[in-house]
């Protein structure tokens, strides 16, 4: 139903994740706490120069755009399968965050709370 497994364990599938504090048809259960997930990226030397040259030009910087999707895809499935882990199969009030530790390298977070929840029935 809303638990999804992929080869390194379970996750909470992506349609039983919300930024609401509910999920439409499905009543709360039981509430699991906070769950998150965190990625740490710098950026490489080439890929900062690649960047550098497309701000040249303007517009969209599709290697920055890209190394961005791919890290909150990361932080994501992490803080999906951390729900899971704690018997959860649903994450409500889900945000994310992002920090800059130091020059050039981020961090993102991925949380919400986990949650189980049921059906309702009709």
């Amino acid at each position: 139903m809303s638990v999804s497994h992929y080869a390194g364990g379970s996750m909470v599938a992506h349609n039983m994740v919300t930024t609401q504090f509910e999920l439409d048809g499905f009543k709360v259960v039981r509430t699991l706490g906070v769950v998150r997930g965190i990625v740490v990226r710098s950026r490489s030397v080439i890929g900062t120069i690649g960047a550098s040259l497309q701000t040249l030009i303007g517009g969209n910087i599709t290697l920055l755009t890209n190394l961005c999707e791919k890290t909150r895809e990361e932080a994501f499935d992490l803080m999906l399968q951390h729900a899971a882990q704690l018997g959860g199969n649903a994450v409500l009030s889900f945000r994310y965050d992002a920090t800059e530790i130091m020059q050039g390298v981020t961090e993102v977070l991925a949380y919400g709370t986990a949650v189980l929840v049921e059906s309702i029935k009709s």
